[in-house]
C-alpha cells in the first residue's frame, strides 16, 4: 500500500507488522470508496496533512467520512494490537486517560447502564462495537448509489469520539511501550491524521479532546 497510512505500519519489525487487535476492515477493490481511499493515501504521501483531510471536490461528504472513518479503526486496531501484552486487567484495571478523565462502558443496546471496567475489556467492547457499525450495510452501505442513513453522521461522531479513547490511553497509560517498540512516529502521525480530519469537519466535541489537549496544540503549532 502506497501512502502514508499504509507506510505508517509495513515500517514495523517483525511479526508486530501484521498484528491487529481486531480484525481488519477492508474496502471492497473496485468500489468507488475504495478510490477515495487511494486517492486519501495519495494525498497523505505529499505530506501535507492539512490538505489531505479536506474533501476532495465534487464528493460526497458522508462518503468521504464514511472512508476515513473505517480507515482510522484499521490504524488504531493495528496501534493497540503492538500493545496488547501490556495493557492487561493488572496494569490497567480502569479505563482511563491520566488521573483526571476515566471511561465506563455502555453502548445504548446490550449495556444501557455504563459499566466500570479494565481497560482491556473497555477497549474490547468498544472495538466490537465499532466494527459492528461499520459492517451495517444501512448505516455504511458500500454498494454505490444505497444512501447513507438520515442519522450516519451522528453514528460517526460518536465512532470517531469512541476511537479518540484508545489513542488517549496509549498516550497516557502506555507510551513508554510505544517508545520502546519504536512506534511513536507511527502514533503521533496517526494521531495528527485524525485530529485534523476531525477539526476539518467538526467532528468531536472540544470537551472530549481534554485528555489529550496539551498534545493537540503541540501537533497543529508544529503544522503552521
Amino acid at each position: 500500500v502506497k501512502g502514508l497510512t499504509g507506510n505508517v505500519f509495513s515500517l514495523v519489525s517483525g511479526s508486530r507488522s501484521s498484528k491487529t487487535f481486531k480484525p481488519k476492515k477492508n474496502i471492497p477493490e473496485g468500489s468507488h470508496q475504495y478510490e477515495l481511499l487511494k486517492h486519501a493515501e495519495a494525498t497523505l504521501g505529499s505530506g501535507n496533512l492539512r490538505q489531505a483531510v479536506m474533501l476532495p471536490e465534487g464528493e460526497d461528504l458522508n462518503e468521504w467520512i464514511a472512508v476515513n472513518t473505517v480507515d482510522f479503526f484499521n490504524q488504531i486496531n493495528m496501534l493497540y494490537g503492538t500493545i496488547t501484552e501490556f495493557c492487561t486487567e493488572v496494569s490497567c484495571p480502569v479505563m482511563s486517560a491520566g488521573p483526571r478523565y476515566e471511561y465506563h462502558w455502555a453502548d445504548g443496546t446490550n449495556i444501557k447502564k455504563p459499566i466500570k471496567c479494565s481497560a482491556p475489556k473497555y477497549i474490547d467492547y468498544l472495538m466490537t462495537w465499532v466494527q459492528d457499525q461499520l459492517d451495517d450495510e444501512t448505516l455504511f452501505p458500500s454498494k454505490i448509489g444505497v444512501p447513507f442513513p438520515k442519522n450516519f453522521m451522528s453514528v460517526a461522531k460518536t465512532i470517531l469520539k469512541r476511537l479518540f479513547r484508545v489513542y488517549a490511553h496509549i498516550y497516557h497509560q502506555h507510551f513508554d511501550s510505544v517508545m520502546r517498540l519504536q512506534e511513536e512516529a507511527h502514533l503521533n502521525t496517526s494521531f495528527k491524521h485524525f485530529i485534523f480530519f476531525v477539526q476539518e469537519f467538526n467532528l468531536i466535541d472540544r470537551r472530549e479532546l481534554a485528555p489529550l489537549q496539551e498534545l493537540i496544540e503541540k501537533l497543529g503549532s508544529k503544522d503552521r
